[in-house]
């Protein structure tokens, strides 16, 4: 069944300006700009200027899929706001049984190294995607905070963290050891 029309509407706030152009949005805000190619999707993205900004999103004859694809988009920009106004704010644990995880953070910030994990004495290396640092928390042990502004760079870079101390050959169920995040949230606080 195809809907003739399907369309969301988001509200931008005020500090942050939203250009569109050819389905290449564009966010800019207090702490930076993001920009995400979205072609791939066939969708009109209008901006409405009036008495409060906003962004409309309408797929035409549109199947079941394809009108997913509206809050898919919708939920893209709503995090590209977010991450230019508050950022994002990842916290890893690392969580051991016997050996000690020994993290290190390495180029300030922009890439971390694991040693003795499980005891193993291969070194592990974890380079941050664009945009994301890496800092080990001041108030607790074992624990590594990421931010960044885009939220898909930001969570990328804690699994891939997490996905580097993955226990082989061993009982999983047993041997809980690993690095995993703990919180997600925003860096400035509501």
């Amino acid at each position: 069944m195809k809907d003739v029309i399907k369309t969301e509407e988001l509200t931008i706030p005020d500090d942050v300006e939203v250009t569109v152009k050819s389905r290449l949005i564009t966010v800019k805000g207090p702490r930076g700009t993001l920009s995400k190619n979205v072609r791939h999707i066939d969708m009109d993205i209008r901006l409405l200027d009036g008495k409060d900004k906003k962004v409309t999103l309408a797929v035409w004859q549109g199947g079941r899929k394809h009108v997913a694809c509206l809050r898919t988009i919708k939920s893209l920009i709503v995090n590209m706001i977010t991450g230019v106004t508050k950022g994002f704010q990842y916290k890893m644990r690392a969580v051991y049984a016997h050996f000690p995880i020994n993290c290190i953070i390495q180029e300030d910030g922009a890439a971390v190294e694991i040693r003795n994990f499980l005891g193993e004495k291969i070194v592990r290396h974890v380079n941050m995607l664009d945009g994301v640092t890496v800092a080990e928390s001041k108030s607790q042990k074992d624990e590594l905070i990421l931010i960044g502004n885009d939220i898909q760079n930001v969570s990328q870079s804690a699994a891939s963290i997490q996905g580097v101390c993955r226990v082989r050959n061993k009982d999983i169920r047993k041997f809980l050891d690993g690095i995993y995040v703990s919180e997600k949230g925003t860096i400035v606080q509501a």
